[in-house]
């Protein structure tokens, strides 16, 4: 049985003086909306390790820093999902993280889970992710950039 945490990474990188956020598109079967890198923490996994791990899985790309944010949000498990978890499980809480990657390899899907990926710059990447809390994470991401004027 899976735990109900997961995580919730938006890669970046500079285009200039301004931050781009990698978003990956989902196979059709898979729901076919655009979002960060997310998965499932594993048994024994600390929270960024499972972040570099996911993110290394879904596009092969290795970040030079990653950084949780002190924000998460939690949501229902649905039905098609339910199997993966213990019946009394309800809510998965997903931790988010924002990861720098220096911009000269590009990622490399699993066309079974994803079908496309595109850079885009945060007013693009706000107006491509569909779900409320996706959003919310994304400007968390901006937000702390901004905030630690960090150039990693």
């Amino acid at each position: 049985m899976r735990e109900p945490i997961e995580v919730l990474i938006y890669p970046v990188k500079l285009a200039g003086e301004d931050w781009q956020y990698l978003l990956l598109r989902r196979a059709s079967n898979r729901g076919g909306f655009w979002q960060g890198v997310t998965g499932a923490v594993e048994e024994g996994e600390s929270l960024v390790e499972a972040a570099r791990r996911e993110l290394f899985e879904e596009t092969r790309l290795i970040p030079s820093i990653i950084e949780g944010l002190d924000y998460s949000y939690s949501f229902s498990v649905e039905d098609e999902w339910r199997h993966h978890y213990a019946d009394e499980v309800e809510e998965i809480t997903e931790h988010v993280f924002v990861a720098y990657v220096n911009g000269e390899k590009e990622p490399i899907i699993d066309p079974e889970e994803h079908n496309a990926w595109r850079w885009c710059f945060y007013d693009e990447a706000l107006e491509l992710l569909t779900w409320p809390e996706n959003v919310e994470a994304l400007k968390q991401c901006h937000r702390f950039l901004s905030l630690t004027k960090r150039s990693f």
